[in-house]
């Protein structure tokens, strides 16, 4: 079946000042407002002088007319592949997962496969959400590879959208657990600096001023001082890629084991090669939000992993 093309969408006056996304939501009523979204930031919609619009967020005029490209459903080429999951919630709707440092979240460049959506097609029969298409189906939010912890997992379209709503509002609850490196010399702060792709790095993500980046909010607590390093909690106000990492790295404090946004002092090396420890040490501990069909509140909890006790046992001596 060849791409279908929805021309001459025109934006009304009652749509004026409105975001892109939720305007052609408005106007093509057969597609959710994510599945919508999904399409401006991948390149199916232009203007009428044929350049593409890729920002859900624009704000719209009346009397623009637009063009919004369907493509063609992709064969499915993720393969369902019996991986191991700790699963500790599920129902028809959902299921909650406690992801292991280690595992990928979804197949990207480097990483086709062996990942938890490989897992996850194998445990849901393939019965996943279709918002995040064929290389991310059911995946609401996501996890970097080398931190642990919970995830949610949409099975259906309407829990995902009911998901991605609530993410949107910043109403989940989301604790993680880390260990910097010093001691910070007050007990709790917060770092509400906006975050974007640093300029120098494609590959890291840096904090940028007002208007160039997303806003990205972590309120830190200092749970336990350590031998030149800290545990501490944080929790996320917004979710943005690398966050805490980014966050905790600019007020002096980055997490051990990072390598990309740490420089861990002598000591701290030796106690890190002494164990093999070789990822940051950031685990998701809690996640909390409510069930997107029910409306029922749920929270969940996940233990501090081995390894990063072994790490704050360690740094305690």
């Amino acid at each position: 079946m060849p791409d279908s093309q929805l021309s001459n969408l025109i934006i009304t006056e009652a749509m004026s000042g409105w975001r892109l996304d939720r305007a052609l939501a408005a106007l093509v009523q057969t597609l959710s407002r994510e599945r919508i979204k999904a399409l401006i930031s991948s390149g199916h919609v232009a203007d009428p002088a044929g350049s593409l619009v890729r920002d859900p967020a624009l704000k719209v005029k009346p009397g623009l007319a637009l063009t919004l490209i369907i493509p063609e459903p992709a064969p499915a080429h993720n393969e369902a592949q019996d991986i191991p999951l700790t699963i500790i919630y599920e129902d028809d709707h959902l299921l909650v997962v406690d992801k292991p440092a280690g595992l990928v979240v979804h197949p990207a460049a480097g990483n086709l496969d062996g990942t938890m959506v490989n897992a996850l097609l194998h445990h849901c029969a393939g019965r996943l959400s279709s918002i995040g298409g064929v290389a991310r189906p059911g995946i609401v939010h996501r996890i970097d590879k080398d931190t642990s912890g919970l995830l949610v997992v949409a099975k259906t379209d309407p829990a995902h959208e009911g998901l991605s709503a609530q993410f949107a509002k910043h109403s989940i609850h989301r604790l993680y657990v880390a260990v910097v490196a010093g001691v910070p010399k007050t007990l709790a702060g917060t770092v509400d600096a906006p975050l974007a792709r640093s300029p120098a790095n494609r590959k890291k993500i840096a904090i940028v001023g007002e208007g160039h980046g997303k806003r990205a909010v972590t309120h830190w607590t200092m749970e336990e001082s350590l031998h030149h390093a800290a545990r501490i909690s944080c929790r996320l106000e917004t979710g943005r890629t690398h966050q805490i990492r980014v966050h905790m790295a600019s007020i002096g404090h980055a997490l051990l084991g990072d390598p990309v946004y740490g420089r861990p002092r002598d000591g701290h090396k030796a106690i890190l090669r002494e164990l093999g420890f070789e990822r940051q040490a950031l685990h998701a501990a809690e996640l909390g939000f409510l069930h997107p069909i029910s409306g029922e509140a749920l929270k969940f909890q996940s233990p501090i992993p081995n390894d990063i006790q072994m790490l704050l046992s360690a740094l305690r001596a």
